[in-house]
């Protein structure tokens, strides 16, 4: 008869895989991570679960499929987007890139569907009204350029002009023409830190107008301004925008009160829309007033929107967002809802290896100062915000960072793995140095994030990391191929049952493959009992002498004890053939283990598996004598000292708290059966453990039976 095996790290079979190409040491220096402890030994499953637990995206802490993840495939199609586009008073919100007067029915258009409620458009009004020249300051795609134009149009000018964007601050007073009554308007001029927009140039464009002309500058984060004080555009709420646009195409006011009403509106707006986006809204539910199209177009609008911002994001043709803000993006989504310091700290490690990827003969150049979080988090549609998080330090507020639409962060990895190949190579190496960063919750991203790229691209995420991580000498690596794995399968990823199944059955396979396999079937095993109990007890017949394996198996028994399908794995357990002893030994190694645990891990606490056995008297009696019969045959095993040890800590707990005694007091009697069960029992209160007898042994020992 075996005991419990003590703790022992899978040998090394080898050196581990090869760093990655895009591992320079150039690049990794750009941001490099925390290092890792040291890996004598893998984490114990049981740890490993908490701080997976711990540090996992909220999208991924429910059950299989469904959310953002399982369920439907959102994918881009073909790259367009679902719905028309129509010119509004968000479509002309971008960039104008060429010069000339802006056609009066555009200017009308605008003014007949633009939106003043919640705005400070009438302040700017009159703003402008004195000034004559007036910088529009706020963030892209909220309605900048349409209120500049219709600043201008309301101011009574007689012709609007548009000019081109790479006017040159110095040369801006040249582009305008003396003494007409001429409105112009620039959005957002090609700027930088060297050659400002500064308020000499606005002097001279206002000298330049006279009295009758009237100019009107947007400015977004990336316009570098010097000495001019910005008016910031507070643009209308996505309501008014939807209601005044839908006016457009509506005449009728009962219809337009049911339209407004939909479901899917109001889900779309109780989302974090952009206006132009509200627009587009608008259009589409026009053409299904007036035609009675499809509603799907309605229902799918949300998503479809989500994916063009992205698809923007990357393809970025007007080369408004530099590398390293797309890195920040990529880094934010696999972080969400994580340390903006940390986000941005790990962005920077992505951007050197994307930019060695891009033109290695260019070394990423990453400012020390300089960058403004509220300006980057603005462009990535995102917020920062105060939250108190539980850490191995205990509870610590930390200053978060999160998309405003959580379903952002699993559409951007999508498109990024599966729209941008050429991003893979620095993406693999990225979350290989993730994975074996020295902090817990970092690991743990890396993990999600592979699971997320798993259920877009299977075949690509098992060959390009999951089975190189699997296979590495490196502890950490392996650990995060496990979590990997039991993430994708949480979020709806076909075929991880099936994938470990074979590592774990295959005699071929590579001892760290099965190594994984039996920590995956710990953490996933739950959603079906008895194909993992059996697939356990296979493993044990055929690595009985391996004494890493043996541990793993144990701690996999372990895991499913504590699960919520605890019950079911109990009963399946107890199934286990007297004359097998392998499979014995496995199942009462793996129930002492889960026995050591406690309530929130705290020393001495309510242990977890006895609440399980006080609940179970009165809910479920046969796992109640299930875990009576366990004991009993841990105790009867020689030798037992290990079960001897965890049931005087058992003892100890009780004579803290309560209930736990109660508890205790309930299963002893249970653990009599015979006369030589009660002497143990019996020695065991009376003498305790190292001379130290608890003062509640003396009351457990009026509980034991006579026989």
């Amino acid at each position: 008869m075996s005991t419990p095996v003590a703790d022992a790290p899978v040998p090394p079979e080898g050196p581990d895989q090869a760093e990655s190409p895009a591992e320079p040491a150039a690049a990794a220096a750009a941001a490099a991570p925390a290092p890792a402890p040291a890996e004598e030994a893998p984490q114990s499953a049981y740890d490993a679960r908490r701080d997976l637990l711990r540090g996992i995206p909220d999208a991924m802490r429910g059950g299989v499929g469904g959310g953002q993840f399982g369920g439907v495939n959102h994918g881009i199609s073909g790259g367009t987007f679902h719905g028309g586009v129509t010119v509004n008073h968000l479509m002309v919100g971008g960039a104008a890139h060429t010069s000339g007067e802006v056609p009066r029915g555009t200017l009308k258009r605008l003014d007949r569907v633009f939106a003043e409620d919640g705005s400070n458009f009438q302040d700017l009004l009159e703003q402008l009204r004195k000034e004559r020249v007036l910088v529009l300051t706020g963030p892209r795609f909220t309605g900048r350029r349409t209120a500049a134009l219709l600043l201008l149009r309301r101011l009574g000018t007689a012709s609007v002009h548009s000019l081109d964007r790479s006017t040159s601050p110095e040369n801006l007073a040249d582009r305008l023409t003396a003494g007409e009554a001429r409105g112009y308007v620039l959005c957002d001029p090609i700027t930088t830190r060297d050659q400002p927009l500064r308020d000499t140039h606005l002097l001279a464009a206002r000298d330049k107008l006279g009295e009758n002309g009237v100019l009107v500058i947007t400015a977004g984060p990336h316009t570098h301004l010097e000495g001019v004080s910005g008016h910031p555009w507070q643009p209308p709420g996505t309501t008014a925008v939807l209601r005044s646009s839908l006016r457009a195409h509506v005449d009728d006011e009962g219809e337009l009160r049911r339209l407004l009403a939909l479901p899917a509106v109001t889900d779309f707006l109780s989302g974090h829309h952009q206006l132009r986006e509200a627009a587009r809204f608008a259009e589409v539910l026009g053409r299904h007033s007036l035609h009675g199209s499809d509603a799907s177009e309605i229902e799918t609008f949300s998503q479809a929107a989500l994916e063009q911002q992205i698809q923007e994001w990357f393809e970025d043709a007007d080369g408004t967002l530099h590398l390293r803000e797309k890195a920040f993006l990529v880094a934010l989504a696999a972080f969400h809802k994580g340390p903006y310091a940390l986000t941005a700290e790990l962005s920077d490690l992505l951007f050197g290896l994307l930019q060695r990827t891009e033109d290695p003969d260019v070394s990423a150049a990453v400012p020390v100062f300089g960058t403004n979080p509220a300006k980057r988090l603005q462009l990535a549609r995102a917020i920062r915000y105060p939250k108190e998080e539980q850490t191995e330090w205990g509870p610590v507020t930390q200053s978060m960072a999160a998309f405003q639409d959580d379903r952002l962060a699993a559409v951007l990895l999508r498109e990024v793995w599966t729209g941008h190949p050429s991003a893979r190579p620095a993406l693999v190496g990225w979350l290989r140095l993730l994975a074996a960063d020295g902090r817990s919750f970092v690991r743990t991203r890396a993990a999600s994030t592979v699971a997320v790229l798993a259920l877009h691209d299977l075949p690509s995420a098992m060959a390009l990391v999951i089975e190189e991580w699997a296979l590495s000498d490196r502890p950490w690596l392996r650990i995060g191929a496990v979590n990997a794995l039991a993430l994708a399968h949480i979020i709806g990823t076909p075929n991880i049952p099936r994938i470990i199944d074979r590592w774990c059955a295959d005699e071929d396979a590579h001892a760290r493959l099965r190594w994984a396999a039996i920590r995956v079937h710990g953490l996933i095993g739950d959603e079906r009992p008895a194909e993992t109990v059996e697939a356990l007890r296979v493993a044990v017949r055929r690595d009985g002498n391996d004494a890493a394996m043996l541990l793993e198996l144990a701690q996999s028994v372990e895991l499913l004890l504590l699960s919520d399908a605890r019950d079911e794995v109990l009963a399946e357990v107890l199934r286990t053939r007297d004359d097998d002893r392998a499979a014995v030994d496995l199942a009462l190694d793996g129930f002492l283990r889960a026995c050591r645990h406690t309530e929130d891990d705290e020393p001495f606490g309510r242990p977890l598996v006895l609440a399980w056995y006080a609940r179970s008297v009165t809910e479920r009696p046969h796992s109640a004598r299930g875990i009576a019969e366990l004991w009993r045959a841990a105790l009867g095993r020689l030798p037992n000292q290990d079960a001897l040890d965890v049931l005087h800590d058992w003892v100890v707990a009780a004579d803290r708290d309560h209930a736990t005694e109660w508890a205790l007091a309930a299963l002893l009697p249970a653990l009599v059966t015979r006369a030589n069960e009660r002497e143990r029992l019996l020695h065991l209160l009376r003498e305790g453990k190292h001379g130290v007898v608890p003062a509640a042994a003396e009351r457990l020992l009026t509980v034991l039976p006579n026989h």
